[in-house]
């Protein structure tokens, strides 16, 4: 049997409503150009995976379109406009239906600016090599949310993105993978989490917007984590 051969679906919001918790984390860069970029990093990362023979961008921001579609990712619009995973859904329907034969597919979320091709590569060929049948996902660094969600030829994704939505792809009957995917794992929602990210290596689009980037345990806090009641 030959190498699988991966359609990835990227959900991508509006940029306006993207990322709301990472809002001011740099306050000289306008947040959609920072949420832009994290779109863009991912989705470059994806495309440049040996694995991956096609990204499909779901979204309607044409501003994220544009710049995925000339990056070399088939762009889709969100026609059912019903949220994160009726988007997936939406782009893996798409995705099989016009596949030439039996299609691995994918969601993955749009916030991974560190994400390195040989790294989701390598968790690829885990889920392809796992028992037949199986949808797989694996978590994010804290170990609650989802960065990929897979399913073999036949297989429904079923995604259920969200709060906790390690427990709930869980509880669903996917299976977690435990390989040490720091690239992959690293998703961005807040500015500890950008600087994480950054310690990681950044992307070409992140790394243009960030500059270097301060310790989160000794910079003083934003607007968000006041709004939140975290301490400085």
């Amino acid at each position: 049997m030959g190498q699988a051969r991966w359609a990835v679906v990227v959900p991508v919001k509006r940029l306006g409503a993207a990322k709301s918790r990472l809002r001011g984390a740099l306050p000289v860069v306008p947040h959609e150009e920072l949420a832009l970029a994290l779109v863009a990093d991912t989705v470059g990362a994806a495309l440049a995976c040996p694995a991956v023979a096609e990204v499909l961008v779901v979204t309607d921001d044409p501003t994220v379109a544009a710049t995925t579609g000339a990056a070399g990712a088939r762009v889709v619009p969100d026609r059912p406009d019903a949220g994160l995973n009726a988007a997936v859904r939406h782009g893996v329907g798409v995705a099989v239906a016009d596949a030439a034969g039996p299609t691995w597919v994918a969601a993955l979320t749009a916030d991974l600016p560190a994400l390195r091709p040989a790294e989701l590569a390598a968790a690829l060929r885990v889920l392809a090599a796992g028992p037949p049948g199986v949808r797989r996902f694996v978590a994010d660094a804290p170990g609650t949310g989802t960065v990929l969600l897979a399913a073999p030829p036949g297989v429904p994704l079923v995604p259920r993105f969200g709060v906790d939505s390690a427990a709930a792809h869980l509880a669903g009957g996917a299976v977690p993978l435990t390989g040490d995917w720091p690239t992959l794992r690293r998703d961005v929602d807040t500015a500890a989490d950008l600087a994480g990210a950054a310690r990681l290596g950044l992307g070409p689009a992140t790394t243009a917007l960030t500059g270097p980037l301060p310790d989160p345990a000794t910079a003083p806090p934003t607007d968000a984590d006041l709004a939140a009641g975290r301490p400085g």
